[in-house]
C-alpha cells in the first residue's frame, strides 16, 4: 500500500483535475459543484433533487464516490496510472461519466 504522502499527492492531483473538469460541465448540464480539496459535492435539481458526494478516505488510501443510492471505493492503480474501481476496471473519471450520464440522462464526458 502506498504511503499517506503519496496518496495525498495523488489525490490531490485527481481532485483538482476532476473538480476543474466538473466545473466546466456543470454550466452545461446545470448542476452545482461544490468544495475544495477534502471534499466535492454535486447538487442537481432535476430530475429530482440528488448529491454526489467524492472525499478521500486516507486510512484506507481510497477515494469514495456516493452517488446513484451507490458507494463506490477506488483505489490506486499503477498499471492505470490513476485511481480506479476494481471491480469495474473504471477509472475515476470514466465512473464519473458514467454516474453523470445515468443522473442526467444524457452522454456526459468527464
Amino acid at each position: 500500500m502506498m504511503d499517506e504522502h503519496d496518496f495525498r499527492g495523488k489525490c490531490d492531483a485527481a481532485f483538482e483535475a476532476l473538480r476543474a473538469r466538473l466545473l466546466a460541465l456543470s454550466d452545461e448540464y446545470g448542476f452545482e459543484v461544490e468544495g475544495l480539496g477534502e471534499k466535492l459535492e454535486l447538487h442537481f435539481d432535476d430530475p429530482e433533487e440528488t448529491r454526489f458526494v467524492i472525499s478521500p478516505n486516507t486510512p484506507v488510501r481510497q477515494i469514495w464516490i456516493s452517488a446513484l443510492t451507490t458507494s463506490f471505493k477506488l483505489g490506486w492503480s499503477e498499471e492505470a496510472g490513476a485511481f480506479t474501481l476494481e471491480k469495474t476496471g473504471e477509472t475515476l473519471e470514466q465512473l464519473m461519466s458514467r454516474a453523470l450520464s445515468q443522473q442526467l440522462g444524457a452522454p456526459v464526458s468527464v
